[in-house]
């Protein structure tokens, strides 16, 4: 399988911006969820789960190496109070650190609009939601004719078979992969997005009935490296 796509999402939950190459280091791709936006009343770190409006915004990361946001009208702003008109609520921009932010899952994630909310604990560091995620793959052959986007994916790998990297390494571009086990999926996957992306119920239940729930292989990072667009997989053996 060879890198088809590499997208990087500095603000959780936000658009991301589509890289030829990028650098893989320890964390991740360098970038990637190093920002969130929480709330400034129940100091919950915000996801599309419980603001559905937050992808229809998007980030990127600018040439000083800071973020910047663009808003659904084409502004670019950091600005919290600017940030806070657009969503509706007091929030504040934060930068990974060590602490472990707390979120919210619907408890029915197939309802419409969902009465009962769960709290869950995410990772310390960039804004992942667990710490055994530092790079995601998916491939085409899982994609089928969904949109890439929907499940947010650093890896958009050409070919099928991404489920079988489970327990193995591999080399990536520069980088040196350990696959684990696969993603749980959420209400997210559902949302519509920009692009002509529609609110799509069947894709959860399609993931629930086809994959457990599951979709797209997580990786640690063993070893830093560049990857680009293109680049092979190459399983540890086969690359030693």
């Amino acid at each position: 399988m060879r890198v088809r796509q590499l997208w990087r999402y500095p603000v959780k939950s936000l658009q991301g911006e589509r890289l030829d190459e990028a650098s893989v280091e320890a964390l991740g791709i360098a970038g990637d969820r190093r920002w969130a936006l929480f709330d400034r009343d129940t100091g919950l770190g915000l996801t599309a789960r419980r603001v559905p409006e937050l992808l229809f915004g998007s980030a990127r990361i600018g040439p000083d190496g800071g973020v910047q946001v663009v808003l659904p009208d084409g502004r670019v702003t950091t600005d919290e109070d600017v940030l806070s008109s657009w969503l509706g609520r007091r929030v504040e921009l934060r930068t990974a650190g060590d602490e472990v932010p707390t979120y919210e899952s619907p408890v029915e994630e197939d309802a419409p609009d969902p009465a009962e909310w769960l709290q869950w604990e995410g990772a310390p560091g960039p804004f992942h939601d667990s710490p055994r995620i530092r790079l995601s793959l998916i491939s085409t052959g899982t994609l089928g004719t969904w949109d890439a986007r929907r499940f947010r994916a650093n890896v958009v790998l050409d070919g099928a078979g991404e489920e079988e990297l489970r327990g193995q390494e591999a080399v990536l571009g520069d980088a040196r992969l350990r696959f684990g086990v696969l993603i749980p999926r959420c209400v997210m996957t559902t949302r519509p997005q920009p692009g002509g992306i529609a609110r799509d119920t069947s894709v959860l239940k399609t993931i629930h009935r086809e994959h457990d729930g599951l979709l797209a292989v997580r990786a640690a990072v063993l070893g830093p490296g560049t990857v680009r667009t293109g680049d092979l997989l190459v399983p540890a053996g086969a690359a030693d």
